[in-house]
This record gives structure tokens, C-alpha cells and sequence, in this order.
């Protein structure tokens, strides 16, 4: 596992520590997971936007008519 070393607000390392005392959690452990679904939701939205031309030319407009397809 590698070391990164990052720089915080004041305010977002104590929210952060607050955190990390309430849900008996290393604060490290908070901001692996956090960075973890922060980087799938962005792989998410870039696989996103390649697929909306494809999903449009197929009439696909809204979360709704995909949903209609699949169903």
C-alpha cells in the first residue's frame, strides 16, 4: 500500500476527526472509502457521457426510457 500525503482546511480535518470519533473509524480508513466512491462515480459520469450520443440516437432521453427498455 502506498503513502500519500495531503494538505486539509483546518474545518475538513476536524469534521473529519469529529467523523472518525463518532463512527469508531480511522480518519485514514473515512478517506480511502471516500476517495473510492469519489472515483467511481467519476468513471461513471465519463462512461456516461461517451454512452449518451449512442443512448439519444436511440431515443433513450431520460433515466425513465431506459428503464422502460430494459424492463
Amino acid at each position: 500500500m502506498a503513502t500519500l500525503t495531503i494538505r486539509l482546511p483546518d474545518r475538513l480535518r476536524r469534521d473529519l476527526e469529529r467523523l472518525s470519533k463518532e463512527r469508531h473509524r480511522p480518519a485514514g480508513e473515512i478517506v480511502r472509502d471516500s476517495l473510492q466512491r469519489y472515483l467511481a462515480i467519476e468513471r461513471f459520469r465519463a462512461l456516461r457521457e461517451k454512452a449518451l450520443p449512442f443512448a439519444e440516437a436511440q431515443g433513450l432521453l431520460v433515466d425513465e426510457d431506459v428503464f422502460k427498455t430494459v424492463s
